[in-house]
């Protein structure tokens, strides 16, 4: 006679069906239990039992009660739904962002809007995530992300480093800002030359964030003179804010419905600023940068489109 062959390995699903059983007692509250015909529990307890070659269940009255010999069955089965449950619970805490993280810097002239208004989607995706948001000079960038201190990085103009990739997420118009009541303030629209005339505040055109606010001038001809600069953008527009000057700067640094104190306003000439997102080369981004990354973009050209300051040029 042959050796009957027996399974060595349960399924998932027998797994499930066993637990149903030992749980309720009887074959019809198990098929409910698992949204099935009872029958199909039927078949399977019998099967499983079959192909093991154990007696899980005694049959008395109507009711399975677990079989003495199959106790440790039912033991490992219990723990292997406790470990399943654990998973699920760790999953939907992964999802929430729970006991994780994302880090990511930003330049100073998109961190204080854009960024927190990203950062505002990402929390409302995944609520207990934990987020730390770096603000970076540009010439901090490449050991920021080399030494993985965080993801990516947002700049308002390319790293230059063989080590990082630059991918542009929106292109935005530079703006001219001057104090409210200033002489400018109600011109609609304004030139350089209007600006060069005026005390204009600017940052280090050694920095490349200054370069780029220069180049416009520089393209036009003019020769200029900052009467002060600042180190970052917000510092320029604070300057601005308390009247002591004028200023060229990119909208996502003033990307806000209400600045008491500061008009913005077009420039005839056109001057734009490209926005960056930054990281490592051939790193593979985190689910949560990935989504931050989507947002930023969506951000940026959302203040691009929307523009409440800008008016109609002047005919």
């Amino acid at each position: 006679m042959p050796e009957t062959q027996y399974v060595k390995e349960l399924t998932l699903r027998q797994i499930e069906v066993i637990r149903a059983v030992m749980l309720t007692g009887t074959i019809s509250r198990a098929a409910e239990h698992l949204g099935v015909s009872p029958p199909g529990i039927s078949r399977l307890v019998k099967h499983t039992e079959e192909s093991l070659g154990l007696r899980l269940f005694e049959r008395k009255a109507g009711l399975f009660i677990p079989a003495a010999e199959a106790a440790s069955v039912f033991e490992q089965v219990g723990r292997v739904y406790r470990d399943v449950e654990n998973l699920n619970q760790m999953v939907a805490a992964l999802q929430k962002g729970h006991d994780a993280g994302l880090s990511f810097a930003s330049a100073p002239s998109i961190a204080q809007f854009i960024a927190a208004r990203t950062i505002q989607h990402v929390r409302g995706e995944f609520p207990e995530l934990f987020i730390d948001l770096n603000i970076l000079k540009i010439e901090e960038v490449v050991d920021y992300l080399l030494l993985e201190r965080g993801e990516f990085v947002v700049m308002s103009t390319p790293v230059q480093s063989d080590a990082v990739e630059n991918e542009a997420l929106a292109t935005g118009n530079l703006v001219a800002i001057v104090p409210d009541g200033h002489p400018l303030a109600s011109a609609g629209v304004v030139s350089l030359h209007d600006l060069a005339r005026e005390p204009v505040i600017g940052v280090d055109p050694g920095d490349p964030y200054g370069a780029m606010l220069m180049r416009p001038f520089t393209d036009a001809g003019i020769a200029l003179t900052h009467s002060m600069r600042g180190r970052f953008a917000q510092t320029v527009v604070s300057l601005v804010r308390h009247g002591l000057g004028v200023a060229l700067i990119d909208e996502f640094s003033v990307a806000e419905v209400y600045m008491p104190g500061l008009t913005r306003l077009p420039l005839r000439e056109t001057a734009t600023l490209t926005a960056y997102v930054t990281r490592k080369k051939d790193r593979v981004l985190s689910s949560f940068a990935e989504y931050a990354i989507q947002q930023l973009r969506r951000e940026l050209n959302r203040a691009v489109a929307q523009r409440p300051w800008e008016q109609p040029p002047a005919q």
